[in-house]
């Protein structure tokens, strides 16, 4: 079933919010993913990031400069889940609202 796969790709506590930072900066360094998702480890964001480039969802450059600076951005085909992103984003916030009365 082609949600299985989706979510085959897409499971875990932090890939959607890698994928959302990515979404709305386009390009990030590996230090500014850690601040901008809260509460993940350093060993865990480079797991999802591995495993995110395997997908082929985000594209790992390395810079030739000293120290040597990393930028990870969404892949053209990772650059597809920004209205997936989007549009769980408009939910989340219209089910905010629902559970608080407003």
């Amino acid at each position: 079933m082609a949600v299985h796969d989706a979510m085959d790709v897409l499971t875990g506590k932090w890939k959607i919010s890698i994928i959302a930072v990515l979404c709305y900066h386009n390009k990030r360094r590996f230090s500014d993913i850690l601040k901008d998702v809260n509460g993940i480890s350093n060993k865990m964001l480079s797991k999802e990031l591995k495993e995110m480039e395997q997908n082929k969802l985000i594209k790992r450059t390395v810079l030739d400069t000293q120290p040597v600076t990393v930028h990870y951005e969404l892949t053209e085909y990772g650059q597809k889940l920004q209205s997936v992103i989007k549009n769980l984003s408009d939910w989340g916030i219209e089910h905010r609202k629902e559970i608080m009365g407003k």
